[in-house]
């Protein structure tokens, strides 16, 4: 179990979970809400870290925002740093994974000299991961018409809870290199739910525009960038583009996972936590 705190900024109160020992290190994601049970990539890091891991503005028990744009990865940036500030920490790390991996990179840029290390997975600079043909997100890949039904099935009200639950477990084997260990991967309880307004806000109003390419190569912290080769959602040239633009970045590359290396290779993923403490001390 993590242990729930509930952290007083000058941004409002944000809640947060903590697991492990160690140098703390930040684990958050754009659009989820976590509780006491964490969640699979942040428990990977529990035991090397002192891990945090935050709902942002509108997840949990969160504050709650008064204008719309304070769902911005640089808004979240700064409620990021409020909470740094509030805990009492010189530096810290960040690890984050898809979008999360892509708020981490906006974290690095934005504030330089806040993060001891980065690691960022699963992700990509720039909105053109969407039109990739081997996205799933994209129309030129032969599963965008079956994930579109699916995504219709979970924002209907129309639909059953059961109904939802198995389109859910659908679009997740969608981005597993061995669909048939679903169930294997995901047999411990964790938390991760979507917070619809905060996906809804990074869908139509960040999206379109997302390029932080020019942004991410002036990051001089050190970095680890890591990706399943069969990557699904972000392919995989997304990460590498990502390595080769950060001078300071180490590349690491799964070869037997799509979207959830730290579930496909829990032990090639354990050795690279290793290496990132080593870089966070």
């Amino acid at each position: 179990m993590w242990e729930q705190r509930l952290i007083q900024t000058k941004r409002g109160q944000f809640e947060v979970f903590v697991a492990g020992d160690g140098e703390p290190l930040c684990v958050t994601h754009l659009y989820s809400e976590f509780n006491h049970l964490g969640n699979y990539l942040a428990d990977m890091f529990a035991d090397y870290f002192t891990v945090y891991l935050v709902n942002l503005k509108e997840a949990g028990k969160s504050a709650r925002i008064k204008e719309e744009y304070e769902l911005s990865m640089s808004q979240s940036v700064e409620d990021l740093e409020a909470i740094r500030l509030a805990l009492g920490f010189e530096k810290w790390s960040f690890g984050g994974h898809s979008t999360g991996g892509m708020l981490g990179l906006v974290y690095a840029a934005q504030y330089p000299g806040s993060l001891r290390s980065l690691i960022v997975g699963g992700a990509s600079a720039t909105n053109l991961y969407m039109e990739h043909k081997d996205s799933i997100y994209s129309a030129k890949n032969p599963a965008n018409k079956r994930l579109k039904e699916i995504l219709s099935v979970l924002k209907s009200s129309d639909s059953t809870r059961e109904a939802r639950i198995q389109a859910g477990r659908e679009w997740t084997e969608m981005s597993l290199f061995d669909s048939g260990r679903f169930d294997e991967y995901f047999s411990k309880p964790s938390s991760g739910k979507v917070v619809q307004q905060r996906l809804d806000y990074f869908s139509y109003k960040e999206l379109p525009s997302f390029d932080i390419r020019q942004d991410i190569s002036k990051i001089e912290t050190p970095t680890i960038v890591y990706c399943g080769r069969h990557d699904s959602q972000c392919p995989f040239v997304f990460s590498e583009e990502i390595h080769n633009l950060i001078t300071n970045s180490k590349l690491y590359v799964y070869e037997k996972s799509n979207h959830s290396p730290f579930l496909e290779e829990k032990e090639g993923f354990k050795e690279m936590i290793k290496d990132l403490r080593e870089m966070s001390i």
